[in-house]
């Protein structure tokens, strides 16, 4: 019997939420383009981010926005996928309505087949339960020099986008 056209395989990921757990997550721009490259973008990230936290009620113990990607440490008080939507719908909204007024470049690498603009990329990223405190500090640290790694700035606490100066007793971030 001949066989007919090959049919995508579709990945789908089960997030096993473990009640009380910490989740190591992360999430990229859409095609891992730098959509957060401005300052001004990875604040509307940090403001949408506090927002979330509050709106959701989960414990956010480390974070950091990067050009193309975003990480998270977090213990979600109810269900992650909500709180992570809530997130990055806020985001994309508004940078996206800003880049609408100003008729912004990007637009055209971020548009959809179906013409839809995406500024998130498709699926649920990368995430993860931590499972003891030595992976949580581990995390910790991996999160606060994603910057440093990539060259960004040369101490942790240089970038602006993180959650690196709250651990270091500075109780903003």
């Amino acid at each position: 019997m001949p066989a007919g056209p090959a049919q995508p395989i579709r990945k789908h990921m089960r997030r096993r939420e473990v009640p009380g757990g910490v989740r190591f997550i992360t999430f990229s721009c859409h095609r891992r383009l730098p959509l957060l490259g401005h300052a001004a973008i990875r604040e509307v990230f940090a403001e949408a981010l506090a927002a979330a936290r509050e709106r959701h009620a989960f414990e956010l113990f480390a974070w950091v926005a990067m050009l193309e990607h975003v990480h998270l440490l977090e213990r979600p008080d109810a269900r992650l996928d909500a709180a992570l939507r809530s997130l990055k719908t806020s985001v994309a909204r508004r940078v996206l309505s800003r880049w609408r007024e100003l008729r912004a470049p990007i637009l055209a690498r971020i548009r959809t087949s179906d013409g839809a603009l995406r500024f998130w990329q498709k699926g649920g990223g990368f995430d993860r339960n931590v499972r003891d405190e030595g992976e949580f500090c581990r995390e910790v640290l991996y999160i606060h020099r994603n910057p440093v790694e990539r060259g960004l700035v040369e101490r942790p606490e240089d970038w602006t986008w993180s959650s690196v100066r709250w651990w270091m007793g500075e109780r903003e971030g």
